[in-house]
């Protein structure tokens, strides 16, 4: 399928996806919260992708949402305000949903940031699994400089990854958070000289997760995603009974053999 405001390439075991607006800072317009959920059912479709990049081009990362696009949406063309409202609340819903299918992704998602990450572009990149970032990148819960609370995934998943203090300074003052705040606060995996070299770590990374168990991974995803919404006791039963399931394939005997032999272990893809 052709997208037109990222490219999408499949590098072997990778899925990259690449925001390619360039001059128009990457902001995120109507096909692009189209085009995201349609990438993403492609990627969880093809068995022999093991890992996904998101990078961008040109200056910044993403300038967030696209404000024009956005001004139309909020227009009242339904005459009854609790219809416009009603109708609103579902365009919410959809564009909620554009950020949900990278977390639910199955198999694990890389950011790598250049330059701002302004807005819906930390919604994004909070859906990710892992960050990485080049020097130059900031970050900025823009939200509320255009008196907005945040809708689409940040306050909701930005919890599991700063602490309480951090977020809501950073969510009420919408300042500036450099990548070396980030970083030093965990919010970032590694932080890069450049752009290329940013982009070459989360390949790194990508490749590495790709060479193991395919099932292990989507297992170690899946109860990390639902641990978020559980009690200890309650994620402790919820990976026994994981494991008593999916350990009956063959990777495990795979990857012990091939560390008592010390080789390399090869593993199948997950099913379509």
């Amino acid at each position: 399928m052709t997208y037109t405001t990222f490219d999408y390439l499949v590098e072997g075991a990778i899925a990259h996806v690449r925001l390619n607006r360039p001059q128009e800072l990457n902001t995120m317009n109507a096909a692009f919260w189209r085009e995201i959920p349609e990438v993403f059912a492609e990627i969880d479709a093809t068995p022999a992708i093991r890992a996904v990049v998101i990078s961008s081009t040109g200056k910044h990362f993403t300038a967030g949402l696209d404000l024009k696009w956005a001004g139309q949406t909020l227009a009242n063309k339904a005459g009854d305000a609790g219809r416009a409202r009603e109708k609103f609340r579902r365009h919410v819903h959809a564009m909620q949903n554009t950020f949900t299918v990278v977390d639910q992704c199955r198999v694990p998602v890389i950011a790598a940031i250049q330059g701002g990450c302004i807005g819906g572009g930390v919604d994004f990149i909070t859906a990710c699994d892992l960050r990485v970032g080049s020097e130059d990148s900031f970050f900025t819960i823009q939200e509320v400089n255009i008196a907005i609370v945040a809708d689409v995934g940040t306050l909701q998943r930005i919890p599991h990854l700063l602490p309480q203090g951090l977020i809501r300074e950073l969510a009420y003052t919408g300042r500036r958070w450099t990548g070396a705040e980030a970083q030093a606060q965990g919010f970032l995996n590694r932080l890069l000289p450049s752009h290329a070299e940013t982009v070459d770590a989360a390949m790194q990374l990508a490749y590495e997760i790709a060479s193991k168990s395919p099932l292990a991974i989507a297992g170690i995803k899946q109860v990390l995603n639902a641990g978020r919404d559980m009690t200890v006791a309650q994620g402790l039963e919820y990976v026994a009974v994981w494991n008593a399931a999916m350990l009956q394939g063959e990777d495990m005997q795979a990857a012990v053999l091939a560390q008592m032999t010390k080789a390399k272990a090869e593993f199948a893809d997950l099913a379509a």
